[in-house]
């Protein structure tokens, strides 16, 4: 029995040793894979699809948007997307909100915005669906603006 205990000991002490970090790297922990920046990241694909909704729709266009660490995508305008979206904190109600000044028909003719991806390290899918093109002009944001 005590050659049994013996043996054991040393396989776990040979096995410690083997899978302890080399001299100078204690402590020093890996970097993760894939990491090129110390920002959180921020891209979205934002699209405008006729329709009610956006799974049944037909997307008529779709841009990306990417925030950090700088503004950039195939969004007309990424700079003014990247800062509305700072000040609204990654919401999106601000961005569709109507202007009352602007007047529009009352026709039927749905389009549906979206944004899809991630915001400043969280995933983030937002919908909002206008009642046609013109209500859809009269939002005051820059975001779905393309």
């Amino acid at each position: 029995m005590r050659y049994v205990a013996r043996g054991l000991a040393l396989a776990g002490l040979s096995l410690g040793l083997a899978f302890a970090p080399a001299a100078g790297t204690a402590g020093a922990a890996p970097a993760p894979a894939g990491a090129t920046s110390l920002y959180a990241p921020s891209a979205l694909v934002l699209t405008v699809t006729a329709g009610e909704d956006a799974v049944d729709g037909t997307v008529l266009r779709a841009v990306t948007l990417e925030c950090a660490p700088g503004a950039r995508g195939s969004h007309p305008a990424p700079e003014d997307a990247c800062g509305e979206l700072r000040a609204q904190a990654g919401g999106f109600d601000a961005s569709v909100a109507l202007d009352p000044d602007r007047a529009c028909t009352k026709q039927w003719d749905p389009v549906t915005v979206t944004a899809t991806g991630v915001w400043e390290g969280r995933h983030v899918s937002y919908s909002h669906t206008f009642g046609n093109p013109c209500v859809k002009s009269t939002a005051r944001g820059v975001l779905f603006s393309f």
